[in-house]
């Protein structure tokens, strides 16, 4: 008999129709095309996709556990909306988990991998805001927070913060028109990655939160600088 065992069995993605609709509905979410407080029709979604109202709840219900949909019993299903307190706790968040990432990647000894991985998106990140290509910039920006976490090497660290990134997303866009780079968003980000290689725990961890910094105070900041831009086109 022949074997039908491959020699490098390799896991096959399988990508079903609650996931693809669940990645429709979250690309709308975090673009804005669904707008915060939307409530979202069952009925008239199903008929738009073409789909059974099953998948469609499974990928609805898998955004309510991201944070992105909110449901009201005898109401319905809501897009989110974010307050300057919801933006504070969410970098609570964040800082708790990259925290604790850093803590399990210098445990492991992962830090000059992991660091090599970060410097390495940094430069990416460098040529991307030289050349002002901004938006780049803010991707990289999410891609290097998410590769620290994945550093870590915790299946269920990484897991919980694909939903904390999500949110900081969806929470920026909707408090400030979406993400904000800056100059010297690359050098920041360089500079965590050498520490990480090089430093001690507690240098790096504050650090870490310096690079966090006060994220209400940089969401005002943010909005200042939007209107003056505004009155300045205005006058």
């Amino acid at each position: 008999m022949v074997s039908t065992a491959l020699s490098s069995p390799a896991p096959l993605r399988r990508v079903t129709l609650s996931n693809q609709l669940a990645e429709r509905l979250r690309e709308d979410i975090l673009s804005g095309a669904l707008a915060a407080n939307v409530q979202l029709n069952e009925k008239e979604l199903a008929l738009a996709f073409g789909v059974s109202r099953g998948p469609l709840r499974e990928a609805m219900q898998r955004l309510i556990q991201e944070g992105l949909l909110r449901s009201e019993p005898h109401r319905g299903v809501f897009v989110v909306d974010f307050s300057e307190r919801d933006l504070a706790d969410i970098f609570l968040v964040r800082a708790a988990i990259e925290s604790a990432a850093i803590r399990r990647i210098l445990s492991i000894g992962a830090q000059e991998a992991v660091a090599s991985r970060l410097h390495r998106i940094s430069e990416r990140m460098d040529k991307a805001v030289r050349a002002g290509r901004w938006k780049d910039g803010g991707a990289l920006d999410f891609e290097f927070h998410r590769a620290l976490v994945d550093g870590a090497d915790s299946e269920r660290l990484s897991r919980t913060y694909v939903t904390v990134q999500a949110e900081t997303r969806l929470c920026l866009h909707r408090l400030m028109g979406g993400y904000r780079s800056s100059q010297d968003l690359a050098e920041e980000h360089f500079k965590l990655a050498g520490m990480l290689a090089t430093s001690s725990l507690e240098a790096i961890l504050h650090e870490l939160d310096s690079h966090f910094g006060d994220p209400i105070a940089i969401l005002r900041r943010a909005r200042r600088s939007m209107h003056a831009a505004d009155g300045n086109r205005q006058s």
